[in-house]
């Protein structure tokens, strides 16, 4: 196979990865609290050059490897706008490394910045039914300063692994930090945070994952062409 078909073709995969990050934060562009994903890429060849670092790689291996690979997914931390609601069970955070706990529909503690909650029963829940928690893991009763009674921890993103629907699950052997006093100074009572998803430059990095995708295609298809002319040449001048 022509070496350059490689490249191209790996090309394609990542641009469809990209495509379906950027389809799924334009998706939640309007969902409280969820954190927009990027994806950096890069090359097999940094792989090889720490390698390197323990054995010989050679010149030949670094020309054919030099291949596009994504290299790492992140969530862009960045704070989204706080907005005014003025309904006192709706709580936004005012830093960005802190996360309200919630029990699931499992009964597993996970994480989320969506502070859109509501009353069910008598007690606090979020926006999905989900059982919202005090500092000892416990559901909170809606009586007195909601507010004081908030679970708050403190989490590098680093450690999270999203689950959707702005929800986080800790990665294995991470650790939280517990926002034990005063919990009522970091967070806005009234507000909530929208999502940090800037729909314009989205929309122009979908286009640009689709062209891009788009010319590694005409290139895959160029190069076969030209294979199958070069292999008609080669064969009628055998004859």
């Amino acid at each position: 196979m022509n070496q350059g078909v490689y490249p191209l073709a790996a090309s394609m995969v990542n641009q469809v990865n990209r495509l379906d990050m950027i389809s799924n934060n334009l998706a939640n562009m309007n969902s409280f609290g969820f954190k927009q994903e990027a994806m950096v890429e890069g090359t097999f060849n940094k792989y090889l050059e720490k390698e390197n670092a323990s054995r010989n790689v050679n010149s030949e291996n670094r020309i054919l490897n030099d291949i596009p690979k994504l290299s790492a997914k992140y969530i862009d931390q960045t704070n989204g706008p706080i907005v005014q609601t003025q309904n006192e069970l709706d709580f936004s955070l005012n830093k960005p490394d802190l996360f309200f706990k919630v029990q699931d529909q499992n009964g597993d503690i996970v994480y989320t910045r969506n502070g859109a909650f509501k009353s069910s029963d008598g007690f606090l829940s979020d926006a999905f039914g989900n059982t919202v928690l005090n500092a000892d893991n416990e559901p909170i009763v809606l009586e007195g300063n909601i507010a004081e009674n908030l679970g708050i921890v403190r989490i590098d993103f680093q450690n999270l692994e999203a689950l959707g629907e702005s929800k986080y699950m800790l990665k294995p052997n991470t650790n939280i930090e517990e926002i034990m006093a005063d919990p009522i100074t970091f967070v806005n009572q009234g507000s909530v945070e929208k999502s940090n998803v800037n729909p314009v430059r989205a929309m122009v990095d979908l286009i640009d994952a689709q062209r891009r995708f788009e010319q590694s295609q005409k290139a895959i298809t160029t190069i076969d062409q030209l294979n199958g002319s070069l292999i008609e040449k080669i064969g009628s001048n055998t004859k």
